[in-house]
């Protein structure tokens, strides 16, 4: 499984009658990537194309069907795509290679049973407490704003967050906000509490600013203890890619 962060994305190009120890080179190049364990590799057949001979190849002309282009496209760490580049190099002996810097943002894979958790790790020391006033009616993009916050830090990785819900408030309007028997109000305050470590505040900051229109941010100091019980499929995760030394 990938880890989130920075990546290379390897795309090939082939024509599908180009060949390499007598299989196609495609499949030769398919097979070598899973040989070494790549995360997975996608080919692609275009319904139309041409190349550096100007000539063009459709699936409707049955005598150029078989030199139509074969795309193949894998992502990779940047540390993987090094190792794997002079082989692929050789292999492609009539086509073309392109790498480009990409990032994770997920990476998940089913089906895994899940293995027991680890001990705890107690973590503890200064952090900054982000508390963001707003109200439940303010939206984004469609969605509740304070939804498509936490959303947002939650694909951050930012540590946790937790959406409280007022019963009776004001704001910067000076309007007031109640829920009754009689009368349930639409727009009750909402506050959501995060504690993160202070280097990671101008990120989240930046991001949550620009979300909002109306509202208010409280930053504290306190002191975390926290115990936390780490996945090893996590950790796993997070240590792929990296040379063992």
């Amino acid at each position: 499984m990938l880890p989130k962060g920075p990546a290379k994305k390897v795309t090939i190009y082939l024509n599908e009658d180009s060949r390499y120890h007598l299989e196609p080179a495609w499949r030769a190049v398919v097979n070598f990537l899973r040989q070494k364990q790549v995360a997975g590799a996608t080919v692609l057949r275009p319904s139309m194309g041409f190349g550096t001979h100007q000539m063009i190849h459709t699936l409707d002309t049955e005598g150029s069907m078989e030199h139509m282009p074969i795309r193949i496209e894998f992502v990779e760490t940047g540390v993987r795509v090094d190792e794997l580049l002079p082989t692929l190099y050789d292999m492609v002996t009539d086509g073309l290679i392109e790498v480009q810097d990409t990032s994770i943002i997920k990476s998940v894979v089913q089906g895994r049973q899940p293995q027991p958790v680890r001990p705890h790790e107690d973590i503890r020391g200064k952090a900054k407490l982000i508390r963001i006033y707003l109200g439940e009616a303010d939206k984004f993009h469609g969605e509740p704003l304070y939804e498509a916050i936490v959303k947002r830090l939650r694909m951050m990785d930012v540590a946790g967050a937790t959406v409280y819900r007022g019963i009776l408030g004001y704001g910067a309007k000076r309007e007031t906000h109640k829920k009754s028997l009689l009368q349930f109000s639409h727009d009750l305050p909402i506050m959501i509490s995060v504690v993160e470590r202070e280097e990671r505040l101008p990120q989240i900051l930046d991001t949550i600013e620009s979300m909002m229109q109306d509202g208010l941010i409280v930053l504290s100091d306190v002191e975390v203890r926290r115990l936390v019980h780490r996945n090893p499929l996590e950790e796993e995760a997070k240590n792929a890619g990296t040379p063992a030394g």
